[in-house]
């Protein structure tokens, strides 16, 4: 059963209640056009964006994302409540006699706690230029950093161990990321440039305009990024002659990231593979310009318990590059901050250059590990703030009556925007997410985060270029959508866009090109109404 909403037009209903349109009451043999009926999609009415797990609380709050899963047992409730206050735990330089189970930070490092990439759970400020500049150099409020991997000579194809699983090919002595922040002494040159790391990071922005048939013009912008005076030769530039930094290569690749929403991902990670699998299309079998593909990844959790197949489906981050909510979050504690755990027990520099020469300088006083050996966070740290990743609520749609928002939902499927934001599944009711039990509020839930989790080419105007694991240069993995309507609600200052180009969700829109261009130019040919219909119906997400 087809289960949409169809709606008849007032004045042909009004019709039928009379003995003839026109009122004469005379018999004539005249046939009357039945009009087309309006039919709605089945998501049009729904609120309950997350199922049982869904928050009708979160409203216009600032901390709309940040509420727990409704339906968590009491033990539950404290155990995510403990990965809330890990979650924005600020870490220090070690050693930190008073507060050992704070030290670790660094060396080198983006930021030191979570929530600065996350703010209040969603996404990052986007840096600004103020007037006068030219460019900003990034510090410690940036949320935004740079992937960076050195270009393969062969498309990768399929991973296994003799390819080390199609995975980004690291910068040497620099790695996958790079860290624009350091402790005091994590450079030779630590006297010149204190608290500097890897490199200094600098961002511009280019713009261009695009004009609607109707006229109206929209500017939109791109971020630009310059790496100077890296660690290896420090004063570099990519203009210096002769230049010897391994980061500064022609052959190093690099990519913006923001940080993202971190709410209902457990639910992502319950969907059943073959749920996700079965919208890919990856030779485009059904016509339609969208050829679906997933990403196949490897998987710390496998490899920790020995599987000789350590690859899992991709589903997080920005390019599906990681299997679940345990690795994406404890890997990024271990990356973006420099904290080693249990799943990831090796500071992410370690054997570079950098970190010998630092370990030397400093007496081997941070190690990424304590006296006993172990990571610098254990268990309980890990486990809790994992499980708080996992049981964020979704917000609840809000305005679903408005005619406005309700049109919008029409043709968001009329644009064919649902051939990627697929609306809804139903999460499995057993099982288990990244290795370990899964909670029972996670289970059975009919869910409606308009995404298939698989990677689509969205054209050279938002490609960086650089591969990981499968995913192209060109690729991405589509955006869930639920809770996108408070993003700035939450965070005024947040953008939208793998790199925060995009500063309003029309913006957004504009810049999908590749597999999404059809459905791009189709929003561009609607009426100012229809277009602000769409915005609106995006907005009640």
């Amino acid at each position: 059963m087809n289960n949409r909403h169809v709606l008849l037009p007032a004045f042909f209903i009004g019709c039928l209640q009379l003995s003839a349109c026109g009122g004469s009451g005379d018999a004539q043999d005249v046939d009357t056009p039945i009009p087309e009926p309006i039919v709605y999609p089945e998501y049009t009415d729904i609120t309950a964006s997350g199922g049982a797990t869904t928050t009708f609380d979160a409203g216009n709050s600032g901390h709309g994302f940040s509420t727990p899963s409704v339906n968590l047992t009491a033990t539950e409730l404290a155990l995510h409540m403990a990965g809330d206050k890990f979650f924005e735990t600020s870490f220090t330089t070690a050693p930190n006699a008073e507060h050992p189970e704070l030290d670790g930070l660094g060396p080198v490092f983006n930021n030191a706690n979570c929530n600065a990439c996350h703010q209040r759970d969603g996404r990052n400020s986007t840096p600004q230029v103020s007037a006068g500049q030219a460019r900003v150099k990034l510090g410690s409020d940036a949320g935004i950093f740079l992937r960076i991997s050195k270009a393969a000579n062969d498309v990768c194809i399929k991973g296994d161990v003799s390819n080390d699983y199609c995975a980004p090919i690291p910068v040497p002595d620099f790695g996958g990321q790079l860290f624009h922040r350091g402790v005091l002494q994590a450079r030779g040159d630590w006297q010149q440039n204190q608290f500097i790391g890897q490199a200094d990071v600098y961002l511009s922005y280019d713009t261009k305009s695009v004009t609607y048939p109707d006229g109206t013009e929209v500017l939109l912008k791109k971020p630009l990024f310059e790496v100077e005076n890296p660690y290896d030769a420090p004063g570099e530039t990519k203009q210096s002659p002769n230049l010897t930094s391994n980061l500064l290569q022609d052959d190093v690749l690099m990519g913006w990231r923001n940080g993202m929403p971190v709410f209902g991902l457990g639910l992502l990670e319950a969907i059943a593979q073959e749920d996700i699998l079965q919208h890919v299309d990856e030779n485009d079998a059904n016509h339609d310009g969208i050829s679906a593909r997933a990403n196949y990844v490897f998987d710390a959790v496998k490899a920790q318990a020995g599987d000789q197949e350590p690859v899992s489906l991709g589903r997080f981050g920005w390019k599906a590059n990681t299997p679940s909510v345990r690795v994406q979050s404890l890997g990024a504690l271990r990356g973006d901050i420099g904290i080693t755990n249990p799943l990831f027990p090796d500071e992410s520099i370690k054997g570079t250059a950098l970190h010998d020469a630092y370990l030397t300088r400093t007496g081997f006083i941070d190690t990424g590990e304590d006296e006993n050996g172990a990571p610098e966070v254990g268990a309980e740290f890990s486990d809790a703030v994992v499980f708080y990743a996992e049981t964020l609520a979704v917000p609840a749609r809000r305005n679903v009556a408005q005619p406005n928002v309700r049109e919008g939902a029409r043709l968001f499927t009329q644009l064919n925007c649902t051939a990627c934001h697929v609306p809804s599944y139903t999460t499995k009711t057993s099982g288990d997410i990244g290795g370990r039990a899964m909670s029972d509020s996670l289970k059975g839930q009919k869910i409606y985060p308009f995404t298939d989790l698989l990677l689509h080419d969205m054209g050279e105007g938002l490609a960086d270029g650089r591969p990981d694991f499968l995913a192209s240069g060109s690729e991405w993995r589509t955006r869930p959508l639920w809770g996108i309507g408070l993003t700035q609600t939450v965070n005024p200052q947040a953008g939208f866009l793998h790199d925060g180009r995009a500063a309003t969700l029309e913006e957004a829109i504009l810049w999908h090109g590749g597999e999404a261009e059809k459905s791009q130019i189709a929003f561009m040919n609607l009426s100012k109404n229809e277009r602000e219909q769409v915005i609106a119906f995006l907005m009640s997400l």
